[in-house]
């Protein structure tokens, strides 16, 4: 039960991207999880988690977000993404380019008995995007 749990809570997870609801996040984090891989300058927990997706679908507000493959057992499930959108609000310090991209990554979750993540470790082709944005002086 747990596995089938945790998929939909990774499923759920990806709703909420997609649909922009930020605030709804912490139907799919716990308040305390533990960001392995966080963003530069994040808040601990939640709200570091909340902090890099208000920012990062500000900049790229047509994000669209895809797993390629998802594999999972009663602990931990792993997701293989492709995302990709146009950068037309301020990243990382830089102004839009108005230039669009298309990246993978990679998220393992950790869940904890109520189907919540508690742990995540994460890497997307930040080089790639930032070469794409023509960002990598």
């Amino acid at each position: 039960m747990a596995k089938e749990t945790n998929i939909a809570t990774q499923q759920k997870l990806g709703d909420i991207i997609t649909a922009r609801e930020v605030s709804r996040l912490g139907e799919a984090f716990h308040a305390d999880v533990v960001d392995h891989d966080p963003a530069p300058d994040a808040s601990a927990g939640l709200a570091g988690i909340q902090e890099f997706w208000s920012s990062f679908l500000e900049a790229f507000p047509d994000l669209d977000l895809s797993v390629e493959t998802l594999v999972a057992d009663d602990e931990q499930v792993t997701a293989v993404f492709t995302i990709h959108g146009t950068h037309t609000g301020p990243f990382q310090g830089a102004e839009p380019t108005g230039k669009s991209f298309t990246v993978r990554g990679i998220q393992v979750a950790k869940f904890n008995d109520e189907g919540l993540i508690v742990e995540r470790w994460g890497a997307t082709d930040e080089a790639g995007l930032q070469k794409q944005l023509g960002l990598d002086s």
